[in-house]
């Protein structure tokens, strides 16, 4: 018969505690493990977010409506339809919608999704400048929610945004992120033309997104969502909006005379550069030259000078005398067409700015009245 020994049942006693011991503490670690893993669930912050979600969502979206424009070109084969999709936001309850231009450019007939009805609508206002245009549908009240215009004022970059519109047809997607820059000057190569201050953002956005909502958590529009950086033609992160507080200055004109009076100082113009102020013996190489002064304008009242240039066999262009070269206009800096087009915002046609220009070596200011520039084709 086996015997133990009082000496080997205190060792078996004490290995038998450890082994509890061990045992309990493994029990309270997962227990502690558990704890945790439904902290994080139920974790306010991460609850809140996603009901803001949902919460803009379901407020917002029947307010963003699918746009179809269709326009036709002609060929030695016929004539060809086009067809482009974007987005918009209903912004009253006349049935006034807020979208892009680059939408609307051209289209001979526009249709609007609201939900799941379709509409014709009309072209109201365009603001090429700005890449803004308001169009109309004739939709009963009850068929409109209007989506709030907030403001752009005061905005921080990595404050978090939503984005709703119609990517790739895909109707009324929501997507999120936040503003990862302000201030950003968005060219447009083909127009040549530069929107100022603005957002960027990482929310993605895609073909069809164009003319759709950029919201803040309130659920309110803080900017139209107009272009995207992109190699690949898809989002890669790096969106641009139009600022709303751009767009609610202009709103009124555009549903009031369906265009917006931008200033005009009455001038074409041509780059400066050091090949040309090295030709003139230029003591800039920085400026605009004027190369025409259209007649009637407030710079042909002000005696501003063009340019005299002839073209040469191969369609180059030889420049015989120098036009006034701008290097200021009321103190602020000018060195470039972008440079003159900022020390023109907030002027308004009738207003008289100070011109400083070199002529022959000499610097002149002179005083110019804006007029109201022509308007571009829509």
């Amino acid at each position: 018969m086996y015997q133990v020994s009082i000496k080997q049942l205190l060792a078996l006693s004490l290995f038998s505690a450890l082994l509890a011991g061990a045992i309990a503490a493994c029990i309270v670690d997962r227990g502690e493990v558990a704890r945790i893993e439904s902290a994080v669930i139920a974790d306010p912050s991460v609850a809140t977010d996603e009901q803001n979600n949902i919460e803009v969502y379901r407020a917002v979206s029947p307010g963003v409506v699918n746009i179809t424009s269709k326009s036709f070109t002609e060929s030695w084969f016929g004539v060809h339809p086009q067809e482009g999709t974007g987005s918009g936001s209903i912004i009253d309850d006349q049935g006034h919608i807020l979208t892009n231009f680059h939408v609307v450019r051209g289209a001979s007939q526009l249709d609007v999704q609201i939900e799941n009805e379709k509409y014709p609508a009309r072209l109201i206002g365009t603001d090429p400048d700005n890449d803004l245009a308001v169009i109309k549908v004739n939709a009963s009240r009850n068929r409109l929610t209007v989506v709030k215009l907030g403001s752009s004022e005061g905005l921080q970059v990595g404050q978090k945004v939503l984005a709703i519109g119609n990517p790739f047809g895909l109707q009324r997607t929501l997507t999120t992120g936040i503003i990862s820059g302000l201030e950003r000057p968005l060219r447009d190569p083909s127009s040549r033309r530069t929107i100022e201050g603005a957002i960027q953002t990482d929310a993605s956005i895609n073909p069809g997104n164009s003319g759709g909502p950029l919201l803040n958590t309130r659920g309110e529009l803080i900017g139209i969502n107009t272009a995207i950086y992109s190699p690949s033609g898809g989002s890669v992160g790096i969106g641009f909006a139009v600022p709303v507080d751009t767009a609610k200055k202009i709103i009124p004109d555009l549903i009031a005379k369906g265009y917006v009076a931008h200033p005009w100082l009455g001038i074409s113009t041509l780059p400066l550069n050091r090949r040309i102020a090295g030709a003139f013996d230029l003591a800039v190489d920085e400026g605009i030259i004027i190369s025409q002064v259209y007649g009637g304008s407030g710079a042909a009242a002000a005696g501003l000078r063009g340019a005299q240039a002839r073209e040469t066999i191969y369609g180059g262009i030889v420049l015989e005398r120098l036009g006034d070269v701008i290097v200021s206009i009321d103190g602020q800096r000018v060195k470039n067409t972008d440079d003159l087009q900022r020390a023109l915002k907030g002027k308004e046609p009738g207003q008289t700015v100070q011109v400083e220009v070199l002529r022959n070596s000499n610097r002149l200011t002179l005083p110019v009245r804006l007029s109201e520039r022509p308007q571009d084709p829509r």
